[in-house]
């Protein structure tokens, strides 16, 4: 039985490429990189270089626009050009370099522009990033492979806080200390995507596009790409900024110093459960395993909108998590394998600039909720959105499977 055991777990390391373990540990240790310079960002603007409030809302705000934007041209070049590789390790390249400016800089202009190069590092590399993940995976292992680099992304965005508190307890406070530190990662996960990423050959006959934004071949991704890209919009209005989570355990009554924990504990459940759902979902029914992720989101959303106390926040919490480790690689998976393979730079560039306006208009949503009639009206909102996604998904069974 052990012999059995152990060797179902060798054939499923030896299943994926070295590549997409490298992509893996890139996303990683620059998610470890940016997380602990996102995590003091907030409170270093506001306390050590006296910007506003509204300040730091702007600069995320256009941050994150910029991003979102920048995806779809950088998607829709690696399907020109025919190659990810390169833009990928370009966009980790600006982020690294960025990184040694918050410890440097000066004044507030400094901050604003590295954030802004930062995210624009961030638009460039996501869709090359994910079309070669794809590129690179074995047929019928697309799901473990974004499972995977899902799940190792995850992991960096959980550790990169905890470093950033243990840090700050050992400089005594000081931020620029632990900026320095943040460097480090940072240039490793570059060095990384430079020397362990291979770009895959070619395939023989594969067709060259000129202009991937034509409507002509926005055509060409085809009605089951654009309904996943429909239920992902919706599923998207669902889940909300985890900013509200944030929310929801101050006014349950969680303390400032212990609210960051918040989001490690849902970020160790999502990295957990990501791998071990991609796997999964290379085995069963696609449409059926997303459907029980947005049951979990339902879930969730009434226990934070219904469950006192404590004991109610981390149930909450930890169905969240659940939630996004069973659907956040399944949908990038499903949006691979329903487009032609020339065009999947695009395809994630269009799904990520749709999903991510949808994440914002929650986001206000939710605000505008939370402000004129309490949390509890949110997350009951994010149920409701959550039930119209899986009702939209039901007719859309046989063409997602």
């Amino acid at each position: 039985m052990t012999g059995t055991t152990g060797t179902k777990a060798a054939s499923l390391w030896r299943g994926l490429p070295a590549g997409i373990w490298a992509l893996g540990f890139v996303s990683m240790l620059m998610d470890v990189s940016s997380e602990m310079i996102h995590a003091l960002l907030p409170v270093y603007l506001t306390v050590g270089l006296g910007a506003s409030a509204l300040a730091v809302g702007v600069i995320e705000g256009i941050a994150e626009a910029t991003a979102a934007i920048t995806k779809v041209f950088s998607g829709a070049l690696s399907d020109r050009i025919g190659r990810r590789k390169e833009l990928a390790a370009l966009g980790y390249g600006m982020a690294a370099l960025t990184k040694p400016v918050f410890p440097l800089a000066p004044s507030l202009g400094w901050v604003v522009a590295a954030r802004f190069i930062d995210r624009v590092g961030k638009g460039i590399r996501g869709a090359p990033r994910d079309a070669l993940v794809a590129d690179l995976a074995p047929e019928g292992r697309r799901g473990a492979a974004f499972g995977l680099r899902q799940s190792l992304d995850t992991f960096g965005a959980f550790l990169g806080p905890l470093m950033a508190i243990a840090l700050m307890w050992a400089f005594a406070n000081d931020f620029r200390s632990v900026f320095w530190v943040a460097v480090i990662p940072a240039f490793l996960a570059l060095g990384l995507i430079l020397f362990a990423v291979k770009e895959p050959a070619r395939p023989e006959g594969l067709r060259k596009v000129r202009n991937p934004l034509a409507r002509a071949e926005l055509r060409l991704l085809g009605g089951t790409y654009w309904a996943v890209v429909a239920v992902a919009t919706v599923f998207t209005l669902a889940r909300f900024s985890e900013a509200f989570l944030i929310l929801r355990a101050e006014e349950v009554g969680l303390s400032l110093m212990l609210v960051p924990l918040v989001l490690v504990g849902m970020n160790a459940v999502y990295a957990v459960s990501a791998w071990p759902a991609g796997v999964l979902s290379d085995r069963m029914s696609r449409p059926v395993l997303l459907m029980a992720g947005l049951a979990l989101l339902i879930a969730a959303d009434l226990v934070l909108a219904l469950a006192p106390g404590f004991a109610g926040l981390a149930l909450g919490i930890a169905l969240w998590g659940l939630h996004m480790g069973l659907t956040q690689g399944l949908l990038s998976a499903l949006v691979a394998e329903a487009v032609p393979a020339e065009l999947r730079g695009t395809a994630f560039g269009m799904f990520n600039l749709v999903t991510g306006a949808a994440l914002l208009l929650a986001s206000v949503i939710a605000g505008a909720l939370w402000q004129g009639l309490g949390s509890e009206a949110t997350f009951l909102a994010g149920a409701g959105f959550a039930l119209v996604a899986a009702l939209g998904l039901l007719p859309l069974r046989g063409r997602l499977a």
